[in-house]
C-alpha cells in the first residue's frame, strides 16, 4: 500500500504565560499511515494523542518536525481548511450533539460539505442520501433535527458528514467515547464498513481499548508525547513489549470483577510534569525495570520485528515473560470479552 500520510519527527511545545518553560507536549514522534489503513493512537491523558490529530489536520503549526499528506508538506496554510484539501481531510468529534448545528435539519448537515466543494444543490442533495442510505438512516431521519436523535445516531450524522466528501483521510477523535455499549458497537461497524467501501484511511484517537483492539491494523501507544510502542493490532494486545504497554493493557477494566487481571508489571509513583521531564526515560520512576541507564539515558525506538518497534532498553526482559506466564493470552481474551459484551 502507498502511504498517505507520514509524520517525522513532530515536536510540539506549548509556552507558559510569563514562564521561559513550555508544555512538552509531543516529543519527536514519527509515523506513517497507508491508503485505507488505520492507525490507532493510544494513552492516558495528556500523554499527545489530541494535541498530534491538530499538527496532523493543520489546525496547529508544529514546533519542530515534518508532516506530509500526499508527499506534500502540511502547515504554512495548507490544512483542512486550505481550499486545496477541503474535503480531503475529515474530522469526527467526541461529542456528536456539541458538532452539529441545532438549527438546521440533519439532512442539511450532510449536504453542507459539499456546498464548499461547489456541488450543485440538486447533486448536493443527492449525495447526502447515498450517505444517509450508507449509514442505514430513514428518509424522515433526514427532516428531523439534532435534538430529535439518541447519542447513536448523532454520531452516524457526524460520520456522515465527514464520509460525504468521499476523503481519503478521516481523523476520528474519541468517536465512541460518549456512546452507551450497544451504540459503540454499531459506529466501530460502520466505520469498518464505510473503510471497506470508500478506501479512507482513519487516524483513530481513543482511550477505548476494545473498540481500538477491533478496529485498527496497527496501533502506536503514546506516553508523556512519545511513541513507546508501535505495532500491528493483533500483535500488540497479544505480546505487547514495552512496561507501559503492558500496563495500559492491564489496567483495562472489565465488567465483571471476576474476570479482571492484575498483570506482573505494576506502574506505580507519579507521572512526571510534561514541563520537566527526565533525562533519561520518561517511565523510569514507575518502570519495575529501571536501573541506572534508564534515569540517565532515552531509549532508542528499535524494530524487534515484522512492523513492530519499541522504546525500551529492557524490551527482552518484558518479552521473557510470556514464557512463564499466561497474562498475554489472558489480554487477548479479556479484550475480546469486552468487545463481546460492547456487541451485545
Amino acid at each position: 500500500m502507498s502511504q498517505l500520510l507520514e509524520v517525522d519527527g513532530l515536536v510540539k511545545r506549548f509556552p507558559i504565560p510569563g514562564s521561559q518553560k513550555t508544555v512538552q507536549a509531543v516529543n519527536g514522534v514519527s509515523f506513517v499511515i497507508a491508503r485505507g489503513e488505520t492507525l490507532s493512537l493510544v494513552g492516558e491523558s495528556g500523554s499527545g494523542k489530541t494535541t498530534i490529530g491538530r499538527c496532523v489536520l493543520g489546525l496547529i503549526d508544529p514546533t519542530g518536525g515534518e508532516i506530509r499528506f500526499n508527499d506534500r508538506r502540511m502547515g504554512r496554510g495548507r490544512s483542512i481548511r486550505s481550499r486545496e484539501l477541503r474535503g480531503r481531510i475529515q474530522l469526527v468529534f467526541q461529542e456528536p450533539a456539541e458538532s452539529l448545528d441545532p438549527r438546521i435539519p440533519v439532512g442539511e448537515t450532510l449536504a453542507e460539505p459539499l456546498r464548499y466543494l461547489g456541488m450543485n444543490r440538486a447533486d448536493r442533495e443527492k449525495r447526502a442520501r447515498e450517505v444517509a442510505d450508507h449509514l442505514g438512516l430513514s428518509t424522515r431521519v433526514l427532516s428531523l433535527y439534532p435534538s430529535e436523535l439518541s447519542a447513536g445516531l448523532q454520531q452516524r450524522i457526524g460520520i456522515g458528514r465527514a464520509v460525504v466528501t468521499r476523503p481519503e483521510l478521516i481523523v476520528l477523535d474519541e468517536p465512541t467515547s460518549a456512546l452507551d455499549p450497544t451504540a459503540r458497537a454499531e459506529i466501530v461497524d460502520l466505520l469498518i464498513r464505510l473503510q471497506g467501501e470508500l478506501g479512507t484511511a482513519y487516524l483513530l484517537i481513543s482511550h477505548d481499548l476494545s473498540t481500538v483492539r477491533f478496529i485498527s491494523h496497527r496501533v502506536a501507544v503514546l506516553y508523556l508525547g512519545n511513541i513507546v510502542e508501535e505495532a500491528e493490532s493483533e500483535t500488540l494486545f497479544a505480546r505487547p513489549l514495552h512496561p507501559y504497554s503492558v500496563g495500559l493493557l492491564a489496567s483495562v477494566l472489565l465488567p465483571d470483577p471476576a474476570l479482571q487481571r492484575t498483570g506482573d508489571i505494576k506502574l506505580e509513583g507519579e507521572i512526571p510534569s510534561p514541563i520537566d521531564l527526565p533525562p533519561g526515560c520518561a517511565l523510569a520512576g514507575r518502570c519495575p525495570f529501571a536501573d541506572p541507564r534508564c534515569q540517565g539515558e532515552r531509549p532508542p525506538m528499535v524494530p524487534v520485528g515484522d512492523r513492530h518497534r519499541v522504546n525500551c532498553f529492557h524490551h527482552e526482559r518484558v518479552a521473557a515473560l510470556d514464557r512463564t506466564t499466561d497474562q498475554f493470552a489472558r489480554f487477548q481474551e479479556d479484550a475480546n470479552r469486552l468487545l463481546s459484551v460492547g456487541a451485545g
